[in-house]
């Protein structure tokens, strides 16, 4: 009887036991971060902190470790800047050390995988080089998708992937129309008149919203910059969106300018540190990442991601 009593006990308690064990077992999460100047010849030490407490590193991916990059062609306008972007992007992509592998995507009507990440160069090359610029912008509805795909990567294995946006799209060519027109065009006090860009803020604002637990960077290189105001506000929301993920946008003003961008992207890409840092038990609100280095006796000027949102799990 107190065999089976005692069997009973354990069998009652090993679930919860379980159970807390993983509510307080530290989660994990990476965030990209820069070294943008200092010199360190061995690995430098990171002092991270999460809304101003410091946490542990648990693990760090330097710039040498392998690296998968997601690059999204989303390319309907000027032949001319597509050609001179493509043929940078396959420069670049032949100068990648071989632990880096490349998929190819394509945004428009919905996110098409093309290759999926491979070594092999040729393959990629051939693939980039056939690629059509028909169709309508897909950026803003394929950001979210593109960037699920790379943090699922991420959580997957330990290996640093980037997704990587090459576009040309205009804010008025997209199917869903974020122009706001104004609503009472005989009225020159029509509020809508001043604040026609509410549309394409709310929508990156809800992005924003979505994209804050993905781990992945994202970078953009926009191909041509619009001076419409509309577009104006289109190519800021493109900046923040990568801004708040660690990455960055860079929008080209004359076609010259295309393939610096593109290699200034890469070199970014592929220069990135992954640094996995423990959560908190139960923290689920939005937190701010504090960060610093030093190698020997000095300090490191850095770069990262300066906010994150754990996953409720």
């Amino acid at each position: 009887m107190r065999i089976t009593l005692y069997t009973i006990i354990l069998l009652l308690v090993a679930p919860l036991a379980a159970i807390f064990a993983q509510t307080q077992s530290p989660r994990t999460f990476s965030i990209p971060a820069w070294i943008d100047n200092g010199q360190c010849t061995k690995s430098p030490t990171f002092d991270p902190t999460l809304n101003g407490k410091p946490v542990k590193v648990t693990e760090k991916l330097n710039p040498n470790s392998d690296q998968i990059i997601l690059i999204v062609f989303d390319l309907t306008g000027d032949i001319s800047r597509i050609d001179d972007a493509e043929q940078a992007v396959i420069s670049n992509i032949a100068k990648l050390p071989p632990n880096v592998w490349v998929g190819v995507l394509r945004a428009q009507d919905g996110l098409h995988v093309l290759v999926d990440p491979t070594p092999d160069r040729q393959k990629v090359e051939d693939v980039i080089t056939s690629l059509s610029s028909s169709g309508t912008p897909g950026l803003l509805e394929t950001v979210h998708a593109s960037l699920t795909l790379a943090d699922a990567m991420i959580r997957k294995s330990p290996v640093r992937v980037s997704v990587l946006y090459i576009t040309d799209g205009s804010i008025y060519s997209y199917r869903e129309d974020y122009t706001d027109p104004v609503i009472n065009p005989s009225d020159t006090h029509d509020l809508s008149r001043r604040f026609r860009d509410v549309l394409i803020n709310e929508k990156i604002s809800k992005l924003g919203r979505h994209l804050r637990s993905l781990e992945a960077p994202l970078f953009v290189v926009h191909l041509q910059y619009r001076h419409d105001g509309l577009d104006v506000a289109y190519q800021n929301g493109l900046d923040t969106l990568a801004k708040n993920t660690g990455g960055m946008t860079m929008i080209c003003r004359s076609i010259p300018e295309i393939p610096q961008a593109i290699s200034e992207t890469f070199a970014r890409i592929t220069s990135v540190w992954n640094l996995i840092l423990s959560v908190p038990p139960r923290e689920h609100r939005d937190l701010q990442v504090g960060l610093k280095a030093s190698c020997g006796s000095g300090g490191l000027q850095l770069s990262w991601r300066p906010h994150f949102r754990p996953k409720v799990e």
